[in-house]
């Protein structure tokens, strides 16, 4: 169903995309004065849908700025970003040609594995809100994949299982992307992230068990020998995976995607990087809490501090 909601300039409509996750938002110019009854309204739907997309907006780093803070603090870039614009330090730019500067190949994202944003630190950003400068023709598009539902889905003698683990979450992952005497190498080993977060947490706001693992951090199960680490990781791959709780998104210049990081995974494209193609987005990040697992547990951190200007 259509959500229809007045906004100062007219309406602006909340259409539901796939079976458990995405909603496109239209009638709206994310540059408007939006009163809090309205921001209310877009929060209340990026925690229901998981992630909002919004075409064809004619917005700069500072008017995205603006937009995110009205859901939240806007952290610094990232933990490691040193090309951000000088004038704004909040923006990240996953840019292709500075990945391939800085990896020294063709890439066209940090990991070509699903991922919640920045999962190794002790507090994870809550949100993310994502725009495309640069957009190729063909191929590129990014995929979301609802880390609820997918809990919702398990058995419950699963669920129970690991409603009680904890996982490692490590910046790099288990095969880092950069090679071992890389500058970007060094960086992370003098100021590495590594935190132990519940397998599912419990999301502060709706109250939904999540999922809370992903391929792109998460290095081991703590208190399981290895090989029943890595098989348990791969099920639970698996199932995030599982197209019957994602949805895919085919960016556009002005296309713009907002998503709660606190219960989704995404994943990048991996079909560029054959193309002699430019392909230019530029995040946000919202600060976020300390993720809390079933037993009322919080993370620990084993290396690395709170990101963002506010301690919860």
């Amino acid at each position: 169903m259509t959500t229809v909601t007045e906004n100062p300039v007219g309406t602006f409509r909340i259409a539901p995309v796939a079976g458990h996750i995405g909603a496109e938002i239209s009638g709206i110019d994310l540059r408007d004065d939006f009163t809090d009854e309205q921001i209310a309204v877009l929060t209340a739907a990026l925690h229901e849908y998981k992630v909002l997309f919004f075409r064809d907006q004619q917005i700069g780093h500072a008017e995205q700025i603006a937009f995110s803070r009205r859901f939240g603090a806007v952290t610094p870039s990232h933990p490691y970003d040193d090309d951000a614009p000088t004038e704004h330090p909040e923006i990240l730019a996953i840019d292709s040609r500075l990945y391939e500067k800085r990896f020294g190949k063709r890439k066209f994202s940090y990991t070509n594995h699903w991922h919640t944003d920045v999962s190794p630190l002790i507090n994870p950003p809550a949100a993310s809100l994502l725009r495309a400068e640069i957009a190729p023709e063909r191929g590129g598009d990014t995929q979301w994949t609802n880390l609820a539902a997918v809990y919702a889905g398990l058995p419950d003698s699963l669920k129970s299982f690991l409603d009680g683990l904890r996982a490692e979450h490590r910046f790099g992952g288990k095969l880092p992307a950069w090679d071992a005497d890389s500058d970007y190498a060094k960086r992370v080993a003098a100021a590495p992230l590594i935190t132990e977060h519940p397998v599912v947490r419990v999301h502060p706001v709706t109250g939904e068990r999540v999922l809370f693992v992903n391929p792109g951090f998460t290095t081991n199960i703590v208190g399981l020998r290895p090989r029943q680490s890595d098989a348990l990781l791969e099920l639970l791959y698996a199932e995030l995976a599982d197209p019957a709780y994602t949805v895919r998104f085919r960016w556009e210049k002005g296309s713009v995607a907002f998503w709660d990081n606190r219960a989704t995974a995404h994943l990048a494209p991996s079909d560029l990087t054959h193309l002699d193609v430019t392909r230019v987005l530029y995040r946000t990040t919202l600060e976020g809490d300390v993720p809390v697992g079933v037993d009322g547990e919080s993370s620990r951190s084993i290396a690395g501090e709170h990101f963002g200007g506010t301690r919860h």
